[in-house]
């Protein structure tokens, strides 16, 4: 079993390597909101501080809301999903696979992206280094939850429009609580219990997400 998620994990980022324009999209989408923030608002450096955890946050949620739209459908235009679902091998593990090589392509470079781009909201660093492990941990129940939207909404006319409506409520919780670590670092309320909550989150998310996602495929393709 876990050489099969290695070669799902494999092959999607391959795949993703051939197809770099998808990846810069949601990188250079990141970049552009975050760093028209402070030309909007003004450079006040209270108020920045004060926006920078819920920009930060809600500019690395609606990027990877952006890249959903490509975890199954390309699958599904070519056959190779119907092949995942005859595999011997459980349509929960393949999924799993995808959703870890999709947050390595659309999350992970977020992670690593968000400190940098900090800087110009006047973050001290210990707000910057939770703004880092928040992500960290938020970024992949933003992969897993937008799964489920995706798999649902395969195949159907306008399906990324509905993807949005569908995962952008559930998300709420991720955004509370990531924000709100780095708001209450930055404030000097410390961001433990923020972060645990958000672990709490990721756990359940890692538990039932595959196994609804794959529920989901399986009606999607009836």
């Amino acid at each position: 079993m876990l050489k099969a998620l290695k070669c799902v994990i494999a092959r999607d980022l391959l795949l993703a390597f051939r197809r770099r324009s998808d990846v810069f999209t949601t990188l250079f989408f990141f970049i552009i909101v975050v760093s028209l923030f402070p030309l909007g608002v003004g450079p006040e450096p209270a108020l920045l501080l004060t926006m920078a955890p819920g920009i930060l946050w809600v500019a690395a949620l609606l990027a990877s809301t952006l890249a959903l739209g490509r975890l199954f459908a390309l699958d599904f235009a070519d056959g190779t999903l119907e092949q995942m679902l005859l595999s011997p091998e459980p349509l929960s593990l393949i999924v799993l696979g995808k959703v870890i090589a999709h947050w390595m392509i659309s999350g992970l470079p977020l992670v690593l992206l968000a400190p940098l781009l900090a800087v110009q909201y006047g973050l001290p660093a210990d707000a910057v280094l939770v703004l880092f492990y928040s992500l960290l941990i938020g970024t992949p129940v933003l992969s897993l939850i937008g799964a489920i939207g995706a798999a649902l909404t395969l195949g159907a006319r306008g399906g990324g429009v509905l993807v949005s409506l569908l995962v952008l409520p559930l998300y709420i919780p991720v955004l509370i609580f990531g924000a709100g670590a780095v708001g209450a670092q930055a404030s000097g309320l410390g961001a433990a219990a923020h972060l645990l909550l958000l672990g709490g989150v990721l756990a359940g998310a890692l538990a039932l997400a595959p196994w609804s996602t794959a529920a989901a495929l399986r009606i999607s393709l009836e």
